[in-house]
């Protein structure tokens, strides 16, 4: 069954979102099992934020110039 509310919608994202995360975490530890839990936090982090093809987020379309609240990088329109 498919969600019908925002409120579903939004959960389903935020648990979809959480499954990558869990999944991205095990691929770390499985490829560098030499890893403290710190250094595999951080390389998360890092791939969380500067991960190849979706430097500016994944919705394929023009980057916005918006600056983020916490964010020191600002998107540059396309041409």
């Amino acid at each position: 069954m498919s969600a019908s509310t925002p409120a579903e919608r939004l959960r389903t994202a935020l648990d979809m979102f959480e499954l990558g995360e869990q999944m991205m975490r095990s691929r770390l530890r499985r490829e560098r099992a030499d890893m403290d839990e710190e250094q595999l936090e951080e390389a998360l982090r890092r791939w969380l934020h500067e991960r190849p093809g979706a430097e500016f987020g994944d919705f394929p379309g023009r980057a916005s110039a918006r600056v983020l609240r916490g964010s020191q990088r600002v998107a540059k329109a396309s041409s």
